[in-house]
């Protein structure tokens, strides 16, 4: 990422504008994200520990659920600490490490989440081959293809952003680093730059998401087809966590990201960055426990339990 900038370190302004707010907006972001935190590990916990668990579906959202744990461990405590700092700065490389590692999660949830997609339609669409459709090996190959994917883009795309030349200001008006606010501080044109980055953008949101909609139009009419009010009920149960995540997601992500970096509103994007940097990865846990009886009764059992052992497993995640 060598270039000819003369800016050594960035000034995250985050909510700096907002006063003796921020003391407020600390307290709220420290719940949300010790709930996100401790909701992500039961959830992988419960997986990890209960039988009943070790399918597919679970599997994968093992895998978010880790990735969402990693994603806001990227973010939060820095912005945290920032709503309580005079000194908010951060130094060029750390915030190249930040926007990669922030990209690079992000990036592996968009494609879980449409390998989730996929799942769903295998279990629901094809019944009687889905152990051959989604045999472990395979599960274990969408997982580690996803994460290789999302940070590969992820390196594309900060590596475009950090080898722009930045001779100054060095304010950026966001709480992370993140694409639109740091190119916008480039002293030279990024257009080319900002296309590549977008058709990226364009691959990574709307194929999945493309994906998950055709999935989910052949689920919708196997549905249909079921005769009885409780099996349609109990199919579509078994859709509806995720397609509340899928919307709640790839809405966010594609009003902010879908767009030339710059020409977006910052103000307008930093409240719909919280919305999928605290409240996605705060819902992702809550959705799943909440609305999935299989998990709520996992993790009676699991709390419940003692001297468990993972030898009573037939198989192993």
């Amino acid at each position: 990422m060598a270039n000819y900038s003369s800016v050594t370190e960035f000034l995250l302004l985050g909510f700096s504008s907002l006063g003796d707010l921020q003391f407020v907006l600390f307290g709220v972001f420290l719940c949300l994200y010790l709930i996100i935190l401790s909701g992500n590990v039961l959830i992988i916990s419960v997986v990890r520990l209960d039988c009943s668990l070790h399918t597919p579906m679970y599997f994968f959202l093992s895998v978010l659920s880790t990735s969402e744990t990693f994603y806001t461990l990227v973010i939060l405590p820095k912005m945290l600490i920032n709503l309580f700092s005079v000194l908010r700065t951060l130094s060029f490389l750390s915030c190249a490490t930040q926007m990669f590692f922030f990209l690079g999660f992000a990036l592996t949830n968009c494609l879980l989440l449409g390998v989730m997609g996929y799942d769903r339609y295998a279990a629901i669409c094809q019944p009687l081959r889905y152990p051959s459709l989604m045999s472990w090996s395979l599960c274990r190959q969408l997982a580690g293809t996803c994460i290789a994917v999302g940070f590969l883009m992820s390196l594309i795309g900060t590596h475009l952003v950090f080898s722009l030349p930045f001779c100054g200001p060095n304010q950026v008006d966001h709480y992370f680093c993140d694409i639109s606010p740091v190119i916008r501080l480039a002293c030279t044109e990024s257009h080319i730059h900002e296309l590549v980055i977008f058709i990226c953008g364009v691959f990574l949101l709307v194929v999945p998401l493309t994906f998950i909609c055709i999935s989910y139009g052949f689920i919708v009419h196997t549905i249909l087809k079921i005769p009885s009010t409780e099996g349609k009920q109990k199919a579509f149960s078994t859709c509806a966590s995720h397609l509340i995540v899928v919307t709640v997601h790839y809405g966010c992500a594609s009003s902010v990201y879908l767009r030339p970096a710059t020409t977006a509103t910052t103000g307008k994007d930093r409240l719909v960055t919280v919305t999928y940097t605290i409240i996605t990865p705060l819902l992702n846990p809550m959705v799943y426990s909440l609305r999935n009886k299989d998990v709520q009764l996992a993790i009676r059992k699991v709390i419940g339990r003692t001297g468990f052992s993972l030898r009573h497993c037939k198989q192993s995640i």
